[in-house]
């Protein structure tokens, strides 16, 4: 079926329904952000890969909506299938609300699969539709239409042992059942597939690059209840949890089990990471207590053993980072080098190290002009060789036992322009001074967002992203709730976050570039003043200082610039052979 007639299927079932408008959000039932096969609604209807987005169907018209990450793969990817692109102005913002109610009266009637979409945002839908008269209804129209659709995951759960933890499910579940405690709710329903993984030490290969199994769970002061697919852990793991306290329960359980709840329940739930139907299915009678789910901020706050795994887990990344640029400066211009030939010849670097799961996304391989795309997917058809000339990004990341990891690195490959070397250095700068801040306790990512993009500002220059998001441990490589952007949430950042530093330039057609560590915040000073964090770079690899301009850095940058290089060198040299530690010591060369 292609893409005209899927959307000619679907504007069947609207006016069949009198439906004036169909909202696809990319989602699924558990509020991922990266998605099973099952839930790829938007891929399937329009072809669009990227991870954010939301499809609107009208009778006349057919759009995606979308951010600036991916303006121009959404305007390639959309040609022919009968969909436009709109572009976002505010990252995740749903402004697609505000142009429905301006274009529909009151008495039309607009469709969505609340199954799709979180409590949040159907609380937003309720009251704008409701304000102009527009009615909402609760419409699957893309399950009749999807014949092949890839069933749910089928992969194995497995348990992971305290010793990798640091924390074992009781104590966790114990955490959860306090905050309830305190909040004066009686029960807490666990949605989010990272949430899950985390409260029960389960890890799983339900959804590509992130180790999670699909799930819910109910916990109160009596009962945990994690509802899953039961095939996916055998009798011997099933004792193991329920020896912690947790009761097993089928993943088609959950609905019935939602719409028991004691009617007198206060229900804390997550608004943006719970479902709208699900949140419906509840008593009347029982209350909603909103906020963000407990065991995301426990989990945000790595304990020593996770923080000291992942250190394990960054110094053997740094390993096949560095013997990456190695062979990438040894080879380049002497064997055809492409976009996914290189991607490839990481991820085996990657794979040789010790507990190597596999990578925490799909790597960034984005060579001259692709770069400009801050998330591009290199393809057979886009594939472009890597010269001896120009900028080449390369953000990848890879997810071990014990930990997870996330790094960008620009390479300049030979021959660069002026434009180039200047931006390289500002966007250094950048990330040079979102690494060595120093700040009060109680500060909020915004503020650091802002810290890191001064030196672009100084020039008039900014990127469309967020500096940083948290990072998981064996878990997620986008995680909640620090982010470091420019929206001022009132989230601070605590000792023990896990969080990216990465500013950018990007110039269409030409270039782009983004240098990212990862960072743990650890306490710094304490005095009359304040108690003050600082930051700990926890990613160990070489950054690149061939076409740095060092007049316009500050000598304080120099100084970071210089530790840094060398605290990568004096990290790997033991583990790397003669000739490795020989190209590594040129590579890390104080300037």
């Amino acid at each position: 079926m292609t893409y005209s007639e899927k959307l000619q299927q679907i504007r069947k079932q609207m006016k069949a329904d009198h439906v004036s408008a169909y909202i696809i959000p990319s989602a699924d039932p558990h509020m991922s952000e990266y998605l099973p096969q099952h839930y790829k609604c938007i891929p399937f209807l329009s072809g669009f890969t990227g991870s954010a987005g939301t499809l609107l169907i009208t009778e006349n018209s057919a759009s995606l909506w979308t951010d600036f990450r991916y303006f121009e793969q959404a305007t390639e990817q959309l040609q022919n299938t009968g969909f436009e692109l709109v572009k976002q102005q505010v990252q995740h913002a749903p402004e697609y609300i505000q142009w429905l109610t301006h274009k529909f009266p009151a008495g039309a009637t607009i469709g969505s699969n609340e199954k799709l979409v979180s409590v949040l945002l159907g609380e937003q839908f309720t009251h704008e539709f409701s304000l102009k008269g527009i009615n909402l209804i609760d419409k699957d129209y893309i399950n009749p239409i999807w014949k092949d659709r890839p069933a749910l995951p089928q992969e194995k759960a497995f348990l992971i042992a305290e010793e990798f933890t640091g924390q074992s499910v009781a104590e966790k579940i114990a955490a959860v059942r306090t905050h309830l405690e305190k909040s004066g709710t009686t029960i807490h329903l666990v949605s989010s597939l990272d949430d899950i993984a985390w409260l029960f030490n389960i890890r799983g290969k339900d959804v590509s690059y992130n180790p999670v199994v699909l799930g819910f769970a109910l916990i109160d002061q009596d009962h945990a209840k994690l509802f899953i697919d039961e095939e996916k852990l055998n009798s011997k793991e099933k004792e193991q949890l329920l020896h912690s306290g947790v009761e097993v329960l089928d993943y088609s359980e959950i609905e019935a089990a939602i719409a028991s709840t004691h009617k007198n329940s206060i229900i804390l739930i997550d608004p943006k990471r719970t479902c709208f139907a699900y949140a419906k299915l509840l008593p009347v009678t029982a209350r909603i207590a909103k906020e963000t789910n407990p065991s995301t901020n426990f989990k945000s706050v790595k304990n020593e053993t996770e923080l000291n795994n992942t250190r394990a887990a960054m110094l053997k990344d740094g390993l096949a980072i560095t013997r990456f640029l190695k062979w990438l400066s040894e080879n380049i211009g002497k064997i055809l080098i492409t976009e996914l030939s290189a991607a490839a010849q990481l991820r085996k670097y990657r794979s040789e190290q010790e507990g190597f799961v596999g990578d925490s996304f799909t790597t960034i391989s984005a060579y001259k002009a692709h770069g400009a795309l801050p998330h591009y997917g290199a393809s057979e058809e886009s594939n472009s060789e890597v010269k001896a000339e120009g900028l080449f990004l390369v953000d990848s990341g890879g997810q071990y036992f014990y930990g997870t990891t996330d790094i960008t690195r620009t390479i300049p490959m030979g021959e660069n322009s002026e434009e180039e070397s200047i931006d390289y250095t500002l966007v250094l700068k950048g990330m040079i001074d979102g690494c060595k801040v120093r700040f009060p306790k109680g500060t909020c990512g915004y503020q650091i967002d802002a810290i890191t993009r001064k030196p672009l500002w100084d020039y008039a220059l900014n990127y469309g992203h967020g500096t940083g998001h948290g990072v998981g441990y064996f878990l997620n490589v986008h995680e909640g709730p620090q982010v470091f952007n420019p929206t001022p949430t009132p989230v601070a950042i605590e000792v023990g976050m896990i969080t990216s530093v990465e500013p950018g330039i990007y110039r269409p057609g030409k270039h782009g570039i983004r240098i990212e560590n990862l960072v743990n915040t650890v306490r710094d000073v304490n005095n009359e003043f304040n108690e003050f964090y600082a930051f700990e770079c926890l990613t160990i690899a070489p950054i690149s200082t061939k076409i740095v301009k060092k007049e316009l850095l500050e000598n304080g940058q120099i100084s970071w610039l210089n530790e840094y290089n060398q605290l990568v060198f004096d990290k790997l040299s033991p583990l790397l052979s003669i000739d490795e530690q020989e190209w590594l010591s040129a590579e890390t060369k104080a300037i």
